[in-house]
């Protein structure tokens, strides 16, 4: 009898429409209230990271401009667009831009499928050990760069390297290779070493994504019909576009910015055949001592990871208004 008058109570309460508008200008103002509580909490860091940031791409940006062997005591000269005119005649410039392809080439060819393909098993109900999985897949990502680096350097050696030995063992002989050294397939080995480390970060990715489909649509596509191959292709891909666009960001723009991996396992060699844009920064400003030269050219990585990022979100949302 109690509960009755209650939900009675409540229902002709939940009909005036003064009540209504009461109820969601409490809300309305709650949300507010929680809105600017956590604004607050993470204004610090944002502030501070904002800082740094934008002062340091302001600093690059005037260093771009000018002449400077980085000692404080020597003037900076102003140079004007010449440092930019200099990278754009250099060969070896769009020679590292070609390793970049590279590096995006095999970043849509390898590690997006097969960190897709891990996804789906780690995320399948009739697979065993999903957590054991998951982290093995992923363990890659959390090693230390350098010794990532280290572990494959030695592997790939030509003498000595358990890859050659291992070929020697199976009777391929024949198919031995100077990895690091041979300058025409240098940059796609380490390229593939960088593919083996990022395979489960992006894993986690599509796990994401797959984890969001809601399952009653799953089960009805399967009631319709839709089984596999079809489930994949009209369900399950569409409701992805988001972690594929996630994915596309992450992996042009970390392709313009790789640098470690590369500097680890061959210097930018042999003969400059593995460098990249970041490596000839590094070169020009720390080893040559031309911070100006090396400023230019992290500007143009900097623009070049912006257009690439707004082409993609445009090319996206294009796809999804369509």
């Amino acid at each position: 009898m109690k509960n009755t008058v209650i939900e009675e109570v409540e229902h002709n309460y939940s009909i005036t429409p003064t009540f209504n508008t009461m109820l969601k200008k409490s809300k309305f103002k709650r949300a507010l209230k929680e809105n600017i509580i956590c604004t607050l909490f993470i204004l610090p860091a944002i502030a501070i990271y904002t800082f740094f940031y934008t002062s340091s791409v302001v600093k690059s940006l005037y260093l771009s401009f000018v002449k400077w062997n980085g000692i404080p005591a020597i003037d900076k000269k102003f140079v004007g667009l010449r440092n930019f005119i200099n990278i754009f005649k250099d060969p070896s410039f769009y020679s590292a831009l070609k390793n970049v392809g590279v590096f995006m080439l095999i970043s849509f060819v390898i590690i997006m499928p097969f960190a897709y393909l891990l996804a789906l098993l780690v995320s399948s109900k009739y697979i065993n050990g999903k957590r054991f999985f998951k982290t093995v897949y992923f363990l890659p990502s959390i090693i230390p760069t350098a010794a990532t680096g280290l572990m494959w350097t030695l592997i790939l050696y030509k003498s000595g390297g358990a890859l050659n030995a291992l070929l020697m063992k199976i009777g391929m002989g024949a198919s031995q290779q100077d990895w690091l050294g041979n300058p025409k397939i240098a940059i796609l080995t380490v390229a593939l070493v960088n593919a083996w480390v990022f395979i489960g970060y992006n894993m986690l990715i599509f796990v994401a994504g797959l984890t969001n489909i809601p399952d009653d649509l799953i089960e009805a596509a399967k009631i319709d019909g839709a089984n596999g191959f079809k489930e994949q292709i009209h369900i399950v891909l569409p409701l992805m576009k988001e972690s594929f666009k996630i994915f596309s960001v992450l992996a042009v723009v970390g392709s313009f910015k790789v640098f470690d991996i590369i500097y680890i396992m061959t210097g930018g060699g042999p003969g400059g055949a593995t460098d990249v844009p970041v490596t000839l920064l590094y070169e020009q400003a720390f080893k040559y001592n031309n911070f100006g030269y090396g400023s230019s050219i992290g500007i143009l990585i900097l623009v070049a990871s912006i257009i690439c990022t707004l082409i993609l979100n445009k090319a996206f949302k294009e796809n999804d208004d369509n």
